[in-house]
């Protein structure tokens, strides 16, 4: 688990394909490696990755084919910027909000506005994670913890902070930038209880839908603002 909270920016310094997936190599910036083990948990950008080598100032990471599909890892190329977080421990404090590094899918940046001493970003996602989202609920994007200011349509609206915008790799997004999407865990459960286990578009789905509990029904009895 993660808290959403960056604490380094490091670089991809070196990526080997490997039948399909690839190791990646990271300049870990101002993470200490020597207090980094193997088999360590790190979020790269929100995706969560296991150490499997290392040397001074480096680790190597494994993507798997699933990562690739997942995330923008595949779009990232030898001196890319990526936002870094060790896994959480119970001495740290949750600063941020639960983020577990499982990415949920890709979005892209629509416009950086500044707004007084901030940046409000608004971020064009799919049609299937954007029903998560809700405003003043949380949002993982590349890794960073941020609340959700707006939801319209299909896209959302983000303020930074001057502090997030200059910690992270966001002072290096640009309109059309892919960035990594984890929605809010809590979200994704609820979902998952109202279903029953049933997955979307099973042919069981139809059924559940006709149910008396339904996420329509909570959003007409005002438990859900999207």
């Amino acid at each position: 688990m993660f808290t959403g909270l960056v604490e380094s920016l490091g670089k991809i310094s070196r990526i080997v394909p490997r039948g399909g997936d690839m190791r990646l190599w990271v300049e870990m910036g101002s993470l200490n490696t020597a207090g980094i083990a193997l088999g360590d948990s790190i979020a790269v950008s929100g995706v969560c990755l296991t150490v499997v080598e290392k040397s001074a100032g480096r680790c190597a990471f494994d993507v798997s084919v699933e990562s690739l599909k997942r995330s923008s890892l595949a779009m990232l190329g030898v001196g890319a910027s990526v936002n870094l977080e060790p896994a959480l421990t119970l001495s740290k404090p949750l600063g941020g909000h639960l983020v577990s590094g499982h990415v949920d899918g890709v979005g892209s940046v629509v416009s950086l506005v500044e707004s007084a001493r901030s940046w409000r970003i608004t971020v064009q996602a799919s049609e299937d994670l954007i029903k998560y989202l809700a405003p003043k609920g949380s949002i993982t994007l590349d890794g960073i913890s941020l609340t959700i200011n707006e939801v319209s349509g299909q896209q959302f609206t983000v303020n930074v902070i001057p502090h997030t915008f200059e910690m992270t790799t966001i002072k290096q997004w640009s309109v059309g930038r892919e960035i990594n999407l984890e929605v809010d865990l809590i979200a994704r459960y609820v979902e998952a209880l109202l279903r029953g286990g049933v997955q979307p578009g099973s042919h069981q789905d139809a059924g559940v839908r006709q149910s008396g509990l339904s996420l329509d029904l909570l959003r007409q009895s005002g438990f859900l603002n999207t």
